[in-house]
């Protein structure tokens, strides 16, 4: 089968396509005809030197999948070949999610959106089970509060604006002045553009603040939360500020989740969340897509389609 792999640490360049081995599902694992694979940027990150993970090995990259169960293996009662699903498999170990077949445990799969398409599908996993995690069984935000969300028109943000409006939150949100109108029509009640103005001068008495930024950003955050409010980043352990007023904040990575997929598929279908996908490629060009995706102006998600 085809797979787009990582030669060495490094630029874009060192993503080339090869054919390797298929391979076989063991005990309770799936074997995944890939139609889409989304972009991240930890599938960057990983690249050009390992991000959080120390692999041993220059790894195979990329988590976002959707495609159609081809084969299972012994003990899987849930899935039968020919079912489309949609997952994240095994993050933050290695899934080789560039490649025409993936094999996973079966629960990091879950049944693909009935009103989406694979490519659509595939711009899911990763970037929404984060926003799901953090403000859902993190933060648990409920209705009426208060909800900050950075980078509310990227990958992440964009699906945290409208899950925290689905939970019936207040939703505030911070981007650049050219994706203002997007963030708008995702359920934002507010924007903020961070380049014209510090969002800690205009915005106050927050309850939950999802950070994918990191460094000042995380620090200039506390200051807006109201006493007993949440901070959850995402960049990496080492951006977690100090608080006071009994103020939370955590550092939190995503994890591989049959039952938050399931409820992320339901908000889906009925039209309360919705993917951006900006730009899609071919599997041969994953090293254009990371090219794009590293200029840091992407909206919303970038998607490979291998079939």
């Amino acid at each position: 089968m085809r797979a787009v792999v990582v030669e060495r640490w490094g630029g874009p360049e060192n993503l080339v396509q090869r054919e390797v081995e298929r391979p076989e599902p063991g005990l309770n694992e799936v074997l995944v005809r890939v139609h889409a694979a989304g972009v991240n940027p930890v599938d960057w990150k990983t690249r050009a030197g390992g991000a959080l993970i120390d692999w041993g090995t220059v790894p195979a990259v990329g988590w976002d999948v959707s495609g159609v169960v081809e084969a299972v293996g012994p003990g899987v009662g849930m899935w039968r070949p020919g079912d489309e699903v949609f997952g994240m498999p095994l993050f933050p170990r290695q899934a080789g999610a560039y490649a025409d077949h993936v094999v996973a445990p079966a629960r990091h799969f879950a049944p693909k959106p009935a009103n989406l398409t694979h490519v659509e599908a595939a711009a899911l996993p990763l970037a929404a089970l984060t926003a799901w995690q953090a403000l859902v069984d993190t933060a648990n935000v409920r209705p009426g509060e208060r909800v900050l969300v950075h980078a509310a028109g990227g990958g992440v943000g964009h699906f945290a604006v409208q899950i925290a409006k689905a939970r019936g939150a207040h939703v505030v949100g911070t981007a650049g002045a050219d994706k203002h109108d997007l963030v708008r029509t995702l359920g934002a009640d507010e924007v903020i553009d961070y380049r014209a103005v510090r969002f800690e001068d205009v915005v106050s008495d927050v309850d939950v603040v999802l950070d994918g930024l990191g460094g000042e950003t995380a620090e200039r955050s506390v200051k807006v939360l109201r006493p007993g409010g949440r901070l959850i980043t995402l960049p990496g352990p080492d951006d977690v500020p100090a608080t006071q007023d009994g103020v939370r904040a955590v550092w939190m990575l995503v994890e591989p989740d049959h039952l938050g997929l399931r409820e992320i598929a339901a908000l889906v279908e009925r039209g309360a969340l919705k993917p951006v996908v900006e730009t899609v490629l071919p599997l041969a060009d994953a090293a254009k897509a990371h090219e794009i995706g590293e200029r840091g102006r992407t909206t919303g998600k970038i998607v490979l389609t291998v079939v």
